[in-house]
């Protein structure tokens, strides 16, 4: 059923900010949205999107946002208990989680418990409590699309497949990054600037270092496995320098489907708020005359060991997932503040996933736990 009324969980962000663009496009209304510190901005947004509640991540930040928006009717809450408030608002029947990280799981979860559409655009959700998050999904009958482009290209692509089993693998593209082709020698060089610059897509500094780390593939292979309940097997990754095709599926029969598209995050975040319809797109459609040879590539695992540590983790299972994004989400911020360099984040990687003990992820608090663990190992490394 096409979305009527939505929460956004990280509405300043760059999927938040798309989705509004998407929203003004559509008979869609907003009931709540989320952000973290960005008060300008999310005051913009409450004057243009009149939701019926706004939350910051601080009390601060929230009470700051009051007194910017002094004298409109608009409810607003900080922290935790506003995020899962905004994910359970009774007028919302969706919920786009653009949040980063780990914070996106309560919400998620208690929008799946909710049975609100789940916009899935919290790939740490699946990494970190696929298995829970999957099990609560089908017990409450909440439906889960994909709002990355990998994982809305697999989920188009498997809209007539009848049976799972007539699958025989997935195969997910990456864009290489802005190092593509760079040597283990020549990467130990490299700057935050460069792994700042992507050269197809615009987004946040976090997952842009994961994508020049091939860390964001690593889990998008392990939020795949979940998605689509298949084994490590049957999850592959091929480098599309152009991000023109979103992903593939090959089936039994050695029939292969592609989705493509132009590198614009706005055609699934669409999908995701109309399925099972699509809307129409005022945008540039692709032009197959015009968007050049198409390449693929093997990833390098030896330049980029982020990748090799991801599939370790995914093929290890339970908390190693989680233990392997905390470590990862640890290490990207020491190296965003400028403490370390661009190898040292698989390194603090591996030491958590060589020191903290694995058990199965099978409650939140056990997830938590381990992604606790994970963040002092990595900090501890730093140490």
């Amino acid at each position: 059923m096409m979305t009527k009324n939505l929460t956004i969980l990280g509405s300043t962000g760059s999927i938040g900010r798309q989705t509004l663009e998407v929203v003004e496009q559509l008979p869609v209304r907003v009931a709540a949205l989320t952000a973290g510190q960005n008060v300008e901005r999310m005051a913009e947004q409450c004057r243009r999107f009149r939701p019926q509640l706004a939350v910051m991540g601080t009390e601060e930040a929230a009470q700051r946002l009051r007194e910017a928006l002094a004298g409109e009717k608009i409810e607003i809450r900080s922290g935790m208990d506003g995020l899962i408030a905004a994910a359970e608002h009774p007028l919302a029947d969706t919920v786009v989680t653009a949040v980063v990280g780990m914070l996106g799981l309560r919400p998620t979860l208690a929008a799946i418990r909710a049975k609100k559409r789940i916009a899935l655009a919290n790939k740490e959700t699946l990494v970190c409590a696929g298995e829970l998050v999957m099990r609560e999904a089908a017990a409450a009958g909440a439906e889960i699309v994909p709002v990355d482009s990998e994982h809305s290209a697999i989920f188009q692509c498997l809209m007539g497949c009848r049976d799972r089993s007539e699958i025989r693998r997935l195969i997910l593209t990456c864009s290489g990054g802005p190092f593509f082709g760079k040597t283990p020698d020549e990467l130990r060089q490299v700057t935050k600037a460069d792994a700042l610059r992507h050269p197809n897509w615009k987004m946040g500094e976090k997952i842009t270092i994961d994508c020049a780390t091939l860390m964001n593939k690593g889990l998008e292979v392990i939020e795949a496995m979940r998605l689509y309940g298949l084994p490590l097997s049957q999850v592959d990754v091929v480098i599309h320098r152009q991000s023109i095709v979103h992903s593939l599926v090959e089936f039994r029969d050695g029939a292969v489907l592609a989705q493509l598209g132009v590198p614009d995050m706005r055609v699934p975040i669409r999908l995701a708020l109309t399925y099972p319809n699509r809307a129409e797109n005022p945008a540039e459609p692709l032009d197959l005359l015009r968007c050049g040879p198409l390449t693929f590539d093997a990833p390098d695992e030896e330049a980029f060991p982020c990748f090799r540590l991801a599939k370790q983790a995914a093929q290890t299972g339970g908390t190693a997932c989680a233990v392997l994004n905390g470590a990862n989400e640890t290490a990207v911020a020491h190296y965003l503040r400028g403490e370390c360099g661009f190898y040292d984040i698989p390194r603090m990687v591996d030491h958590a996933l060589q020191t903290v003990p694995f058990a199965v992820a099978d409650t939140l608090e056990t997830v938590l736990q381990a992604d606790r663990a994970a963040r002092a190992a990595a900090d501890s490394w730093m140490r």
